[in-house]
């Protein structure tokens, strides 16, 4: 009975986790089973991770705007800032108004007056 040669799939399919999986340490970057355990894991993580992503930068441009806010008194606090904002509203989201608050403060208290009147 003759040889029978494997296909190119497999190898193929193992070759691109293996690419996958090339920057990690150790045999999590050469043994086939490891490897697809830990290509699992770091989808799962990076999933995971793009929303606790969009929550920190929420809360770090949240943070910033209250600092200004009560760093000069314009308003009593950030909440209500954001109130009287959808009160009159004016459309500027939590990352244009923490930009506004560092580079360009007197900005903010303009924005802030407006709102007052």
């Amino acid at each position: 009975m003759t040889r029978i040669k494997r296909g190119y799939i497999a190898r193929r399919r193992r070759t691109k986790i293996r690419l996958f999986a090339s920057t990690f340490r150790g045999a999590h970057s050469r043994l086939t089973r490891t490897i697809t355990q830990q290509k699992i894991r770091a989808l799962v993580s990076a999933h995971r991770d793009r929303g606790r992503q969009k929550r920190d930068f929420r809360r770090l441009w949240i943070t910033r705007i209250n600092a200004v806010i009560r760093e000069n008194k314009v308003y009593f606090c950030y909440s209500k800032l954001i109130h009287n904002l959808y009160k009159r509203q004016l459309l500027l989201n939590r990352k244009i108004l923490a930009q506004i608050a560092i580079l360009n403060k007197s900005c903010l208290y303009m924005i802030s007056n407006e709102i007052i009147k």
